[in-house]
């Protein structure tokens, strides 16, 4: 197969992204597929993440979404392992195509539970894995691994097919990456946090389990308990940054889970404990 190129993909768009009738729909998400972990980003994301997500919410894929979701996990392990080089781009871009997947059923109910639940489980361990936790890599674009391998996180827990022990262990996914070594530098915390919230929003997780959660990642945010020799606000920051932007996006958000006042409590408290210069006892009457 002889590929498109950029001037191809390009007229599709122009025109309104209508599938082109001179090649098959599977040669040509070979090729998107494969634009996806292109370090140019104009073919990956200006062209290949446009064209692929237009074509999933269009229903495009829809008696296919099996083979493409398949396709897409499959792209979470191209190079995984590795911090340096261009193998992120697959990775990162194919967990924002398998949101949109996911997005995709949710609206649509077209997957079955075994496939989501596999799926799930392949992000989680290559959530888990990533090495690669570069924002911005000069000329060569967005990476973002993390904020993408959130965004499919949120997709998978907005799930029908997620019960109370899956996204429990969503939960600890998003935890484990809030307090990994490397600060997330480059809004990959608010994505972790908005995934946080629809996991929240079920209704499914009790408070009890919700509130050691929330302790897990409060044992990380205060500067005053890191190892000495390492510079304490860059250590917490992910932990600390994690509690102040979910507290935000329960307080303002448009999601109101049952457990809202209680975990916007128990958040406050833990960012009192880890901010005792700025936000004194008594500002919970305490």
């Amino acid at each position: 197969m002889t590929a498109m190129g950029a001037g191809y993909w390009r007229g599709v768009v122009r025109d309104g992204v209508q599938v082109p009738p001179d090649r098959s729909l599977g040669d040509l998400t070979a090729e998107l597929t494969s634009m996806l972990g292109s370090p140019d980003p104009e073919l990956r994301d200006g062209l290949a993440l446009q064209v692929l997500t237009v074509w999933i919410g269009r229903g495009v894929y829809d008696d296919l979404l099996v083979g493409l979701g398949d396709g897409m996990v499959a792209g979470l392990r191209v190079g995984i392992g590795e911090s340096e080089g261009t193998s992120v781009f697959r990775r990162s871009w194919s967990a924002r195509v398998i949101a949109q997947v996911l997005r995709r059923d949710n609206d649509a109910e077209l997957l079955s539970g075994s496939d989501v639940l596999r799926w799930g489980d392949l992000i989680a361990v290559w959530m888990l894995r990533e090495e690669d936790v570069r924002g911005w890599i000069p000329g060569q674009g967005t990476a973002r691994a993390v904020a993408h391998g959130a965004d499919a996180i949120a997709a998978l827990a907005s799930s029908r097919h997620l019960e109370r022990l899956g996204l429990t262990v969503l939960l600890d996914v998003l935890a484990d990456r809030v307090l990994d070594t490397n600060p997330l530098l480059s809004g990959e915390i608010d994505h972790l946090a908005a995934a946080a919230v629809q996991v929240v929003v079920r209704d499914l997780v009790g408070l009890e389990v919700l509130e050691q959660w929330i302790a897990r990642i409060a044992s990380e945010a205060d500067p005053e308990f890191v190892v000495l020799g390492a510079d304490p606000h860059l250590s917490t920051h992910n932990a600390q940054t994690f509690l102040r932007t979910l507290h935000l996006l329960l307080l303002l958000g448009p999601h109101r889970p049952k457990t809202r006042a209680d975990l916007l409590l128990v958040i406050s408290e833990a960012l009192q404990f880890s901010n005792p210069q700025h936000l004194p006892r008594w500002v919970t009457g305490k």
